[in-house]
């Protein structure tokens, strides 16, 4: 109860809408224990015709009348109901905004560390599945619960009045029924929280599947994966069966226990009947009442089997809700949200570009993979990261952006510490290029100015004839309206490259990282590619880990690296004479040992 609680205060937004929903439910409830009083009243006034009491002319008036009156409080009821329903159906709707929104709203809230421990399609499967649970149980509640609870306290009062037997009898049914309930809760939601597992699992990898089907075909692992995917489900078949047993043998008990205590109820409304107590129509009365007392309590079990979904759903909901974001993150979408600029944080003048001061860092608990890293990068100079598959190259990137803190030590840009810069005024200091594109499944356009959504037409193309991407942009029929699919995928690699380097030439930032952006690439498209990195360079500041030693050659200064340490610093010649790794790399090269230059990501 507590969860379904949590989600009401955390859409406190739709108050006017649930006020409207328990007014129709108030209403639909009074007209709906209207009907048994106008059908008791003409079973009396029939009775008293045939007994010869009431003449048959005046009988016949009244319960035309009557049946008049009972038509017109079943077409309110009608018309509120679905006045009410109408008012649900927006609820729920609403309520899925609200909680999709801030789900998302939260994820882009959460730190990387958070990512790197889930499965993206399992992000989104939790996303639909917890959400459908809350929003049905939701719509539920306010099509039906709501007249429900309130026709039976109506019904209990009235009980009460024509017999307090009769009140007490459904005071014990209606706690009985719900303690056993209740003893389900436990078991049941563990076997939920099982399937969930094995289902969010499965749709992750479902996800994965279809966003790598290519892989997937080259490899011939359709079926496989199928197994897979069908193990997982099939897994959920045994859950689904020891839950049901277990919930419907206590449901025999719960309805057992029911039909005796009604069984009680009805014996005293007959027998009092009987002895006279009850006319004839308020026996009719009293029964319509016990049956609508009886519905609710007979929907009881699957109300709270909504409800225990919407509660398993609402923990795993608020298990994201709760994780601790990334305070900087915050800062910096609450800007965004009102619409305020970062603060102006000026640079030290004559500081270097970026400064990393004995930096080391470790992914969550573990060993550390940077130790001591300490170097400087002045403005307009060119520095390349060389070292092993896993060195540390990546993650001085990563660090570089923001997307982790290190363990110990500092970073600096522009003479400001990084945690001292707001997380966008940083990141708008850097310009990216990935090995992967990472393009969106929008427009060209859309993707080039994915940095600068405000820039013209003009400024877009001219970024593009920069990467040049320009040529090959045009000659598709929408140009750059061209829808270009999932990641790019109706893009050749050297195209999304290009494209990835004219969003980072419009960007225009002052500092550009290069994380091996042409490994993936051909001879042929890594020239196409390099001609707009080398512009996109001209007068910046250029972090590069790079893959090929003719790129490294280029560079002002080299930074090897060795599991996680600095080994060398120093240009180009000066590490080709020092017997270092960038001389190895080179000897290994001449030799075309290219087994043993894969180790380093270096192909040549």
């Amino acid at each position: 109860m507590a969860s379904l609680l949590r989600i009401v205060r955390f859409t406190r937004a739709l108050a006017p809408l649930y006020t409207a929903i328990i007014l129709c439910s108030v209403l639909t409830a009074a007209a709906a224990l209207a009907v048994p009083f106008l059908i008791g009243h003409a079973t009396d006034t029939v009775a008293g015709a045939v007994g010869g009491q009431t003449p048959t002319g005046t009988a016949v008036r009244a319960v035309v009348l009557i049946a008049a009156a009972v038509l017109v409080a079943e077409l309110f009821n009608t018309v509120v109901s679905n006045i009410g329903g109408w008012y649900g159906d927006v609820m729920s709707n609403r309520m899925r905004t609200i909680l999709s929104v801030r789900y998302y709203d939260k994820l882009l809230h959460l730190p990387q560390r958070w990512f790197d421990g889930e499965i993206t399609g399992t992000i989104v499967a939790r996303l639909n599945r917890s959400i459908t649970e809350i929003t049905n149980f939701a719509k539920m509640m306010s099509n039906s619960f709501a007249s429900m609870l309130i026709t039976t306290v109506a019904v209990l009062a009235i009980s009460a009045w024509y017999a307090w037997p009769l009140t007490v009898l459904l005071l014990i049914v209606f706690p009985l029924y719900v303690w056993l309930t209740s003893l389900t809760s436990v078991k049941w939601q563990r076997l939920e929280g099982e399937k969930n597992e094995q289902v969010d699992i499965a749709s992750g990898r479902f996800a994965e599947v279809v966003g790598q089907i290519r892989v997937v075909k080259s490899f011939v692992r359709e079926r496989s994966e199928l197994e897979d995917f069908r193990r997982r489900f099939w897994s959920t078949d045994a859950t689904t069966r020891a839950q049901s047993t277990h919930w419907h043998r206590m449901d025999v008990i719960r309805r057992a226990v029911l039909n005796l205590v009604f069984f009680g109820i009805y014996v005293i409304i007959f027998v009092r009947t009987v002895q006279g107590a009850f006319t004839l129509g308020e026996m009719v009365l009293l029964v319509q009442l016990m049956s609508m007392a009886k519905a609710p309590v007979e929907s009881m079990s699957w109300v709270i089997d909504s409800s225990q979904r919407a509660i398993a759903g609402s923990k795993d909901y608020f298990r994201v809700m709760g994780t601790e974001v990334d305070p900087r993150t915050a800062a910096m979408l609450a800007r965004a949200e009102d619409d305020v600029p970062p603060p102006a944080i000026e640079p030290v003048p004559g500081a270097p570009v970026v400064r990393f001061r004995d930096v080391s860092f470790a992914y969550e608990d573990g060993e550390d993979v940077l130790h001591g890293i300490d170097f400087s990068v002045a403005r307009g100079e060119k520095i390349a990261l060389v070292g092993e598959s896993g060195g540390g190259k990546s993650t001085i990137v990563n660090l570089l952006l923001g997307l982790y803190e290190p363990r110990a030590g500092e970073i600096e840009v522009v003479g400001r510490t990084s945690t001292e810069l707001p997380l966008d005024e940083l990141r708008s200091r850097i310009g990216v290029v990935f090995q992967d594109a990472s393009l969106f499944s929008g427009t060209l356009r859309e993707n080039i100015a994915y940095g600068r959504p405000g820039a013209s037409d003009e400024e877009v193309a001219d970024a593009a004839r920069r990467a040049n991407a320009d040529g090959f942009v045009r000659r598709f029929p929408g140009g750059y309206e061209q829808v270009i699919g999932e990641r790019g995928l109706k893009l050749s690699g050297g195209q999304r490259q290009r494209i990835a380097v004219a969003r980072a030439i419009l960007k225009d930032a002052p500092v550009l990282v290069l994380d091996e952006a042409t490994s993936a690439l051909d001879t042929k498209a890594e020239r196409q590619v390099q001609k707009g990195l080398d512009e996109l360079m001209e007068g910046r500041t250029s972090l590069i880990i790079a893959h090929r030693l003719s790129t490294i050659a280029a560079v002002d200064r080299i930074i090897t690296l060795e599991d996680g340490r600095i080994d060398e610093i120093g240009t180009p010649a000066e590490l080709a004479a020092s017997g270092g790794i960038y001389a190895q790399l080179l000897d290994l090269q001449n030799s075309g040992d290219r087994k043993r230059l894969a180790r380093f990501d270096i192909t040549g």
